[in-house]
């Protein structure tokens, strides 16, 4: 695969591609490529029409009736099945999956996604400038065209947390010069942007002289709020919480990139969007974060466009909202619709129930037939463009005291983190033995140590609650969005003994029980990435997954696996564990130590 990424969408400027593409439109020469027995899905009438395409290079030079023309080089015959432009994931991460993005793009191009917009921020908290700069040299030539954004909030809670960088309006500039950056990802510092501080009104700002997209992150923002979040200049959201919140930010103008990691809230959304009766042309579609076991089973943004489907909404809505609405989005005209003089990204599914892509064609070239890639993207390790995400883990090891809360006196009040997700204040009272808190029966200790070399590597310890009884730890470098090194569980020694085979094996997870660690997965490239394969990876986040169900009872929508990693985003509403104690992004505070009052 070429390195189209670097000339698009100019490449289709080609005067010579155009004459060529206009003589084979008139009939005056033949195709490269014609697309035959197909069922088109327009995405502009919402039809379902029978078609054939004619492609020259990388353009779609004619749609005509069936049967038509017989003129090509090859003829790709499409058996009656679906034809829709390349899908496009409108917010994702590649680092969520846990894997490099040579090795993402072989997951989802054969189940028909052609682009996808990559927030780095991940591996821009870890290690800044190099780390967006990673991104772009590893996205580059690969059949999965990748539109990577400048990381907005690095950390995402400024003087609440502390990451391995930090990007003020200087750094965002400098990144929207760089050749590649389409914008700027998800504006997570709301009350920042809200309140018209320098910093994010800079960030901001430099989005806007670059004529570039802003994207937002409006968890929770209503009314007032959420008109300012707006009129700094942020358009676009994929942090709904519910239905009602859904038809505010339509009704608002927000973008909206309809995510897919919170299934529970999707059966909504479609009975909202059925409702009104029509697709609104601001509502696109994306992954978010997928874990790897989830990647490898069930694929990408192909996944999110089934479920909807299975929810209730119409495919020709639901492609509509991945392609058409996605490029809009985008500002790119050559992408999203089948239609002559546009770039000939297309899939041609079995099916619009199971969307099983028969072939996949990116640029005009047929990249993947059947679920398989017709030759593999090559590896960013050989290239070398992530080796210096390597060694991200600068702590030393860990002894079960570290993860013990000292005090005086007898009897303490402490502060709690109450509730997995959509947090809240708390308070109980603890016993002190030996100058330590003697941790309270229904609470789990939560523990984020620095790990990128900035400041001193000790625990800040907080103490949850509704989560449940821990029979063991759980340790994580993947933990949004400062990624410091996160343990949850119910006993100092188990915290320790977690902790340190995530730190022996570079970053990473792990899961321990009675002293024993029970499932490692390496992640050695910025604590988040491995460079193993997916398969490989998939079976070893499997095995961390088994491990923990072993060591905590799941109570699902809320008390999920998935809540661990985001109990340290700073920037979300409520009380949040960071390596500077417990924040709270509304009121500014932090609390270095959990104990509250001397009580006795």
């Amino acid at each position: 695969m070429t390195t189209h990424q670097t000339r698009e969408p100019f490449d289709l400027a080609s005067a010579a591609l155009r004459l060529r593409a206009v003589a084979a439109a008139r009939g005056d020469a033949p195709f490269d490529r014609l697309i035959v027995n197909a069922i088109l899905i327009d995405m502009v009438t919402g039809e379902r029409r029978a078609a054939d395409v004619g492609l020259t290079g990388p353009l779609i030079a004619s749609v005509h009736a069936p049967g038509s023309r017989s003129d090509a080089t090859d003829i790709i015959d499409a058996q009656g099945g679906y034809l829709s432009p390349g899908l496009i994931d409108t917010h994702m991460h590649v680092e969520s999956s846990m894997v490099t993005p040579a090795a993402y793009a072989a997951a989802v191009v054969p189940r028909g996604v052609t682009t996808a917009v990559w927030d780095p921020h991940e591996f821009g908290n870890v290690h800044g400038l190099a780390g967006v700069d990673a991104a772009l040299a590893a996205s580059a030539g690969l059949p999965l065209r990748f539109a990577v954004l400048a990381p907005s909030c690095v950390p995402s809670a400024p003087g609440l947390e502390l990451a391995g960088a930090d990007f003020g309006p200087e750094e965002i500039a400098a990144l929207l010069a760089r050749p590649g950056i389409a914008g700027i990802a998800e504006v997570m510092n709301m009350r920042g942007v809200i309140a018209g501080e320098p910093r994010m009104s800079g960030v901001v700002q430099a989005g806007l002289a670059a004529g570039k997209p802003v994207c937002g992150h409006a968890r929770g923002l209503t009314g007032r709020d959420l008109a300012a979040f707006m009129a700094a200049g942020v358009t676009s959201d994929h942090e709904l919480t519910s239905a009602a919140d859904l038809m505010e930010k339509l009704r608002a103008g927000l973008s909206i990139e309809l995510r897919g990691s919170h299934d529970h809230l999707l059966p909504e959304f479609v009975e909202a969007l059925n409702t009104l009766g029509h697709l609104p042309q601001t509502v696109t579609l994306c992954t978010d974060d997928v874990f790897p076991d989830d990647l490898a089973k069930a694929g990408g943004l192909d996944d999110v466009v089934r479920r909807l489907v299975r929810y209730d909404l119409k495919p020709e809505w639901a492609l509509q909202a991945a392609t058409l609405n996605g490029a809009r989005r985008l500002g790119r005209e050559d992408l999203g619709l089948i239609a002559a003089g546009r770039r000939a990204d297309l899939a041609i599914f079995a099916d619009l129930e199971t969307f099983a892509a028969r072939q996949v064609i990116v640029s005009g070239e047929v990249v993947a037939r059947d679920g398989q890639m017709l030759a593999e993207p090559r590896s960013e390790t050989l290239s070398n463009s992530l080796s210096g995400l390597r060694g991200s883990m600068k702590i030393s090891q860990l002894s079960p005291g570290d993860f013990r809360v000292p005090a005086t006196g007898s009897r303490v009040k402490l502060a709690t983190i109450d509730r997995p997700r959509f947090t809240r204040w708390g308070t109980v009272e603890a016993d002190v033995r030996g100058g330590f808190v003697v941790p309270p029966e229904e609470t789990t200790l939560i523990a984020v140590a620095h790990r990128h070399g900035r400041a001193d590597s000790r625990p800040h310890v907080g103490f949850l609650r509704e989560w449940g009884r821990w029979n063991g730890a759980f340790a994580t470098t993947v933990s949004h969005d400062s990624h410091n090194l996160t343990v949850f569980g119910g006993s100092t020694e188990d915290l320790a003994t977690a902790a340190n085979a995530v730190i022996e094996a570079g970053g990473g997870m792990a899961v321990a029980s009675n002293g024993k660690v029970l499932a490692v997965l390496p992640l050695p490239l910025s604590g988040l990435v491995s460079d193993a394969p997916l398969g490989e990876v998939a079976e070893g986040f499997a095995r961390i997954r088994a491990a923990m169900d072993e060591v905590v009872t799941w109570q699902p929508p809320y008390l999920v696996f998935k809540a661990c990693f985001g109990a340290t985003l700073a920037c979300n509403a409520g009380p949040h564990q960071t390596d500077r104690g417990i924040a709270d992004v509304e009121t500014g505070r932090v609390l270095e130590s959990p104990v509250l009052e001397i009580l006795s």
